[in-house]
């Protein structure tokens, strides 16, 4: 029997982070998590505890792995930037359901948590100097900076410029915020 509720609770996750990326926030209800998991919307919260946990649940269980805690850290911008651009549609969808929903107030405090613990938290360990949780933060920034450009605005100067570009110049960016001259 526990291997049904481990299996039904995947099945709900999954279901969920399909609609949720597919759907959006606001366009994705309990009862579709639980039609397309074939669970009745009551098992969803039962598992998740509302919308909002398995919202975060689902997004939790689709990030990717990003280069932020590995290599070295004098080539740590270019790396990362040339990441962000390489990335699959599943990480932009996931950005973008999340830019989405960020204005619930609960999504908004765990967003915040998990940025820091995701990136700058990683980052700042990395970092030296007095100013490290300052430039950490602001190196997310110049990240999320992109991210809105290309997913967002969808910036066509951008999107029709070549990536090992803006890796070369948008990286150097990053890494003067990383490793400061």
């Amino acid at each position: 029997m526990p291997e049904d509720r481990t299996t039904k609770r995947g099945a709900i996750l999954a279901a969920a982070s399909r609609l949720f990326i597919d759907n959006g926030y606001a366009g994705t209800s309990l009862r579709d998590i639980g039609r397309d998991a074939d669970a009745d919307a009551a098992l969803v919260i039962h598992y998740f505890g509302s919308k909002d946990g398995v919202f975060l649940a689902a997004m939790r269980s689709v990030q990717a792995e990003h280069p932020i805690s590995e290599g070295p850290i004098d080539t740590l911008g270019e790396r990362f930037i040339r990441y962000v651009l390489e990335a699959g549609p599943q990480v932009r969808a996931m950005f973008l359901a999340i830019l989405r929903a960020s204005d619930s107030d609960n999504i908004g405090v765990e967003l915040r948590r998990q940025h820091e613990l995701g990136f700058v938290g990683p980052l700042r360990a990395r970092l030296g100097g007095a100013d490290a949780d300052l430039r950490a933060s602001l190196a997310a920034s110049l990240v999320a900076g992109l991210l809105y450009a290309l997913w967002v605005v969808g910036d066509e100067q951008l999107l029709a410029a070549d990536h090992e570009e803006i890796v070369a110049k948008y990286g150097r960016l990053m890494q003067e915020l990383v490793n400061p001259a």
